[in-house]
């Protein structure tokens, strides 16, 4: 949780070194955040797709 609310998490593959990560983050800061790989700092990472969770409400 990130301020009382639920933020998604991003996987990410470095160009450079080969390295996968993750990142937890909102929306808008994804959107306006320069991201750089841990590993070798290198900019622009390539996105990863990968499975996710959703929880909904059952109405009957």
């Amino acid at each position: 949780m990130y301020g009382g609310e639920f933020v998604p998490t991003y996987d990410f593959k470095c160009r450079e070194c080969g390295k996968k990560f993750t990142l937890t983050m909102g929306i808008k800061e994804r959107e306006n955040k320069r991201l750089k790989c841990p590993k070798c700092r290198a900019g622009k990472p390539e996105p990863v797709f990968s499975s996710f969770f959703a929880k909904t409400s059952r109405k009957s």
